[in-house]
């Protein structure tokens, strides 16, 4: 059982600023381990992009790769192959899919170096109508386990278990032979609360709704006349979580935005022989949400506000706008310029190892920059496919050894049907016996 204090933390309303306990804050902020960057909304840093300014938002569960297969690669997957899981990295990729109908389902203890019963849960499955048209469904369930909810003093306010899931539908479409289109809406539910008053308001779940577009890009080419060394060039981009912002309260106060975030990748397989294979790939996102400006100060280190009772900004832009502006608005907001900017690219690299459409060995790098979270981790990962079904784990190890996301475990268990022929049912996926 975990047991939080509700925190005193400062949030905007109505341009004010007032003091309340807060649990959805920790709560959120403990996925990512970036409880320190709660103050960063009125916090004078330095100008030289080298101070904290991590970029919150609102359910940044929906921003974990739920799945082994991208986990093992440093959370890569805008840009490879199609498989069961490609919803949350790019359902424009279902179309090139090489099966007909696919269902998968993964589980991941989450942050194990801290508690025992925070589990993020995901189903995904589609189905090709056509050989130009398919449709999927994923469901993403994030559990908080038992939280004990406390007021300063410590007394008891009892206890819940805070939860957060999204359901979504896609539709994708090759729009010629090589390239195709993806919209996938969304609904978001976040109860983090469970229903608690704090400082007198009532606090409600969180609802939004959303949407992802994307695109994928895939060519094959033959190194050889006799074309038994094959390669294949993939590339893909992924606008995700477009939506309205969320509140956890009823009234003014201040709603988050989502996390709206931008992935762009590539990959390239090499096809060796008819047994052995090697896909290499590399990806970019960066959040679609303002950066945290830097307010002024007087001589006395006192916040300056104009006549009308907004804090002075010193540095950035004002983070309170439309969810249209600020996403356009992101690529050049940061208090400390195009250098910043740059830092809040985050990156990965990964390598997948197929031998015979059998086994997969996997491995990867995801690097953010350390003001901006500094989620720095190596992958790796494997997976066993035979027949209709699939087996494949990943494990991550952290850069700093300290980190709550160390040793994070996840498992993926998968059903591919290229066709619905019984005889085909029978013989997919059988070695060839020469």
């Amino acid at each position: 059982m975990k047991v939080f204090t509700l925190m005193g933390c400062e949030i905007f309303i109505q341009s004010k600023i007032i003091t309340m306990k807060k649990i959805l804050v920790v709560a959120v902020g403990i996925l990512f381990f970036s409880i320190p960057s709660l103050k960063a909304q009125i916090n004078p840093n330095q100008l030289n992009g080298q101070e904290l300014n991590t970029i919150t938002t609102a359910v940044p569960f929906l921003t974990i790769s739920p799945d082994s297969r991208g986990g093992a690669m440093g959370d890569m997957g805008v840009a490879t192959s199609a498989d069961a899981n490609s919803q949350h990295h790019n359902p424009s990729k279902y179309v090139f899919s090489q099966n007909r109908f696919g269902i998968s389902f993964s589980y991941s203890p989450w942050l194990r170096k801290l508690v025992n019963d925070i589990n993020l849960l995901y189903l995904s499955t589609y189905f090709k109508v056509t050989e130009h048209d398919a449709l999927s469904f994923s469901l993403r369930y994030f559990s908080l386990g038992d939280i004990t909810f406390t007021d300063n003093e410590g007394a008891n306010m009892g206890t819940q278990k805070p939860n957060e899931f999204a359901i979504d539908l896609g539709y994708s479409r090759k729009l010629i032979d090589e390239l195709s289109i993806a919209i996938t809406p969304r609904f978001i539910y976040s109860n983090l609360t469970a229903g608690q008053y704090v400082e007198g308001v009532e606090t409600n779940a969180g609802l939004a709704g959303a949407a992802d577009v994307s695109l994928f890009y895939q060519q094959d080419f033959g190194f050889k006349k006799n074309n038994k060394m094959n390669s294949t060039l993939r590339a893909g981009l992924n606008i995700s979580n477009i939506g309205n912002k969320m509140s956890y309260s009823s009234g003014t106060m201040r709603r988050d935005f989502l996390p709206t975030n931008l992935k762009l990748g590539v990959s390239y397989t090499v096809q060796f022989d008819e047994y052995n294979s090697l896909m290499a790939g590399v990806e970019c996102n960066k959040l679609l949400v303002p950066t945290n400006p830097v307010y002024a100060r007087d001589s006395l280190d006192r916040y300056i506000v104009d006549a009308a009772g907004n804090y002075v900004i010193l540095a950035g832009k004002n983070p309170d706008v439309s969810v249209a502006q600020g996403i356009f608005q992101s690529f050049g907001d940061a208090p400390a310029g195009a250098k910043e900017e740059f830092h809040e690219v985050n990156w990965a690299v990964g390598l997948e190892y197929c031998y015979r459409d059998l086994l997969f060995v996997r491995a990867g790098y995801f690097y953010e920059h350390p003001t901006k979270g500094n989620r720095q981790f190596i992958t790796v990962g494997a997976g066993l496919h035979y027949s209709i079904f699939a087996l494949d784990v990943a494990y991550l190890f952290t850069v700093d050894q300290h980190h709550p996301l160390e040793n994070t475990l996840r498992f993926t268990l998968s059903f591919n049907l290229k066709s619905f022929d019984k005889q085909d049912i029978k013989t997919q996926g059988r070695l060839n016996k020469n």
